[in-house]
């Protein structure tokens, strides 16, 4: 099947979603540098306020001021309804976690996931922090999402296909057996929040739309202790593990260069990777 791609301007309100694999100029890399640097310094900001005792919803309100104190919008807020800066997916909850007054306990494990817009463009970043003391099993959990993560990135370069990395990151959570969570992908980003290509976090090599320069995309994939398998809550956000197993997400925001990949998202503060990853 032959992948439709469109070389954009850079304009006000930007091309709308049309299934077409959008490539930036330089313009865009630009904008996207600015929107990824904020939506890390949000995380880098947040990590030292996850501790016992700390109800998500403060977590929220931080989010909430620090965006607007620097001139940007959280672009989840009123987002189809939703009513947060962010998402929190604690323990067994595999994303689009809503933030609460419950206190956090000591070795519970939070993905926190910002998408922020500035100046139009979306920056979409998440990370796991563990309030207190991380259990072994988290910490290996947490480990692996991370290295699956980085060596899908770490991948992505002109000719090589989404199935590829989607193929790449599987191997790396099935050799350490997890298991990847299907129902939610990656996906294109720039001045829409959600936008082609559809990112998947396994695959076949070989297979699937071709990378171009220009391409911006998300790459964030969630992985289980247990089996694969999600439910959706009645709130209609919330999706969790039907086994109640701990899930895990790390999700950066990237732009194919002319010979590799560009990280929007990485912390300024160098707090991306966990301080007990088993990668060297």
């Amino acid at each position: 099947m032959t992948t439709a791609y469109e070389t954009v301007s850079e304009y006000d309100d930007g091309p709308a979603r049309d299934g077409r694999i959008k490539l930036h100029n330089e313009e865009g890399f630009q904008g996207m540098r600015k929107a990824g640097h904020l939506a890390a310094s949000v995380l880098d900001m947040l990590a030292s306020e996850v501790a016992p005792g700390v109800t998500t919803d403060h977590l929220d309100r931080l989010t909430r001021e620090f965006v607007f104190d620097h001139g940007a919008t959280p672009a989840t807020l009123y987002y189809r309804g939703y009513r947060h800066s962010l998402c929190t997916s604690l323990n067994h909850v595999v994303c689009h976690g809503i933030p609460g007054p419950k206190p956090l306990r000591n070795g519970d494990i939070v993905n926190i996931d910002v998408t922020v817009v500035v100046d139009g463009w979306h920056g979409d970043t998440s990370r796991m922090f563990v309030a207190g003391e991380p259990k072994r099993k988290a910490e290996l959990l947490i480990d692996t999402t991370y290295d699956a993560m980085m060596a899908g990135i770490n991948a992505i370069k002109p000719g090589v296909t989404l199935g590829t990395i989607g193929a790449i990151i599987q191997e790396h959570a099935e050799t350490r057996r997890c298991s990847i969570v299907r129902e939610f992908c990656g996906h294109g980003l720039g001045r829409l929040f959600h936008d082609s290509p559809n990112v998947l976090h396994f695959g076949t090599r070989g297979e699937g739309p071709e990378l171009k320069p220009g391409m911006f995309f998300t790459v964030e994939p969630m992985l289980n202790l247990g089996r694969p398998d999600v439910k959706i809550l009645a709130d209609g956000w919330t999706a969790v593990t039907r086994d109640k197993s701990l899930s895990a997400q790390f999700e950066h925001s990237v732009g194919v260069t002319e010979d590799g990949v560009e990280i929007f998202t990485q912390s300024p503060k160098g707090l991306d990777k966990p301080p007990y990853s088993l990668q060297a």
